[in-house]
């Protein structure tokens, strides 16, 4: 109800002693209708799926995997049906209920065939292909998809670049258990593929969250060469530079650092790390190589995200 803020509007200049907090599940609305915004009034804050640091000892990465961490999904009494359940009552609630796509079969197709780019680089046209529809409608329909907070896009890190740089961005699933209940599984499927897919989800949806609750300016980015070196998460703000490698294995040798050790020559100053899923922490080459559990129950906002220190 965007006019519930014309009321807050007046209620706050009339100096009142109320607080108020105003939650929503899509801005796409108030955006659109001309809506009282109470612009210099009110602060914006992001509320994200659980954090490991947040369920403390309740965590378990596998079930985070399959499941994700939105509380709804969590703490319920059956999660899996509840997980089934999720997209669907945003598309018939939010998408299907406020018109905002017209034909809602295709954008169900959609929302499948962005699963296969979850943790990839975003080729619209062959979402588009995958879809059955052109490639402006997928472009409406991303839009669509941010606005009502169930994905993400992230650019590439280009700052002081000495190399050349791919320009797509990479685009994620808010949450791990929401892509793997999209993503199709059939005997052209690799299970490792999908898990992978999970895994680095899951370390996104964690830096991203760790970013929006210190709220001191941190962005998330990644860094991809045209010669194909990668590094699958930075973080940059005034407090540090970090990079971030994901490996859905139990191992790790040098040649998994060789994206790592390029970031390196290009940018010395920066914190590395390769986040794996074994058991012990390492150290090659000078790169810390942690647990993925370890790193993600550690992350606090308050804290440097590898070693721990207060920022």
């Amino acid at each position: 109800m965007p006019a519930l803020l014309d009321v807050v509007h007046q209620l706050i200049e009339e100096k009142t002693p109320w607080r108020f907090v105003l939650t929503g599940s899509s801005a796409r609305k108030l955006r659109r209708g001309a809506s009282n915004l109470l612009a210099g009034r009110v602060s914006r804050a992001e509320m994200h799926p659980l954090m490991a640091a947040e369920l403390g000892d309740a965590f378990d990465l596998d079930y985070a995997l399959s499941k994700g961490t939105v509380p709804l999904v969590w703490y319920a009494d059956n999660p899996s049906d509840t997980l089934a359940a999720y997209v669907a009552l945003y598309l018939n609630e939010e998408v299907q209920a406020e018109a905002l796509v017209r034909d809602i079969g295709a954008f169900g197709r959609f929302l499948e065939a962005m699963s296969f780019s979850h943790a990839s680089q975003l080729n619209l046209s062959a979402v588009a292909r995958e879809s059955g529809v052109n490639r402006q409608t997928i472009a409406n329909y991303l839009e669509v998809l941010e606005d009502l907070l169930l994905g993400f896009r992230l650019p590439v890190f280009s700052r002081r670049a000495r190399r050349d740089l791919v320009a797509h961005e990479k685009f994620y699933y808010f949450d791990s258990g929401v892509y793997q209940s999209l993503r199709p599984r059939g005997p052209l499927d690799r299970a490792e593929e999908v898990a992978g897919g999970a895994l680095e989800g899951l370390v996104a949806q964690h830096l991203r969250a760790w970013a929006a609750y210190r709220n001191d300016g941190e962005k998330l980015y990644y860094w991809r060469t045209r010669h194909g070196s990668e590094v699958d998460f930075v973080v940059y703000g005034q407090k540090g530079l970090w990079a971030f490698e994901v490996k859905h294995s139990r191992r790790v040798d040098r040649k998994d650092l060789r994206s790592l050790r390029a970031f390196r020559e290009d940018y010395p100053e920066a914190e590395l790390a390769l986040l794996y899923r074994g058991d012990e922490p390492l150290e090659i080459d000078g790169i810390v190589v942690l647990p993925c559990d370890t790193f993600l129950r550690n992350l606090k906002p308050w804290n440097d995200p590898l070693t721990g220190e207060k920022l």
